[in-house]
């Protein structure tokens, strides 16, 4: 049960990344030494730390001989940052427990392999449903090479998106459509169809303001990223 205990935690960090970490995956990483959690970190921008980085900093000493909870594959290649199995290893930590493989090719099973390797004892696949939920377009995307989609429609009980004359009014509440806001928030790209543009001129974007309170906590206006705009042309 402590080891559910911990990897929920490294969960609830990654999942502070969720809108800002694109192209990498929502990583969180908590050490434990003796009962005590002694450091903890999240992926926050590509291009900057790794969780198990930020986590390993805020541990200092006390990594060595300590249990890394990681909700993804700790990294083995050299991308924009070091590898995180190297500062695993230098740290000295003793055990690692990643809720998950990394599907990337570039790791796909090497890190874990690479940490066994240094007499780390190794062990993955805790709370992996809850890990799988939290990267669903990196992991779709690594897998098929194809986008996650997220279909969005506003409609009548009788399935009407307007009225008979075209014209269109609200259908969704404001709760649906603060929900719209942050899924739009979490996806690099809108598509809709020409005919949609014609007809209701729409604006495709992330309305900060819109946003529910608790996700404009994780998400300042000034990280405010937009979504790319397609339009099929129907």
């Amino acid at each position: 049960m402590q080891d559910e205990f911990y990897m929920a935690r490294a969960l609830k960090l990654a999942q502070r990344g969720r809108f800002t970490t694109h192209p990498n995956p929502n990583v969180g990483c908590v050490i434990v030494n003796n009962g005590d959690i002694v450091g903890e970190g999240y992926h926050q921008r590509a291009g900057e730390p790794h969780a198990e980085v930020h986590a390993l900093r805020m541990a200092g000493a006390k990594a060595k001989g300590a249990t890394a909870y990681v909700t993804l594959e700790p990294c083995s290649h050299h991308g924009r940052t070091p590898p995180c199995c190297d500062a695993l290893i230098a740290a000295g930590v003793a055990r690692v427990v990643a809720a998950m493989q990394d599907p990337n090719p570039q790791v796909a099973g090497r890190g874990l392999y690479r940490l066994q390797q240094a007499g780390i004892a190794v062990s993955h696949g805790l709370m992996m449903s809850e890990a799988e939920a939290l990267n669903k377009g990196f992991l779709k995307r690594m897998r098929t090479g194809f986008p996650y989609l997220q279909l969005k429609l506003g409609a009548s009980v009788d399935g009407r998106t307007a009225m008979a004359s075209g014209e269109s009014q609200w259908i969704t509440s404001p709760q649906a459509r603060r929900d719209v806001q942050r899924l739009r928030a979490q996806s690099h790209a809108i598509l809709t169809s020409s005919a949609t543009v014609l007809a209701d001129d729409p604006a495709l974007t992330v309305r900060w303001a819109e946003l529910d309170a608790s996700t404009q906590a994780s998400y300042p206006q000034e990280n405010l990223r937009q979504p790319v705009r397609i339009v099929i042309d129907s």
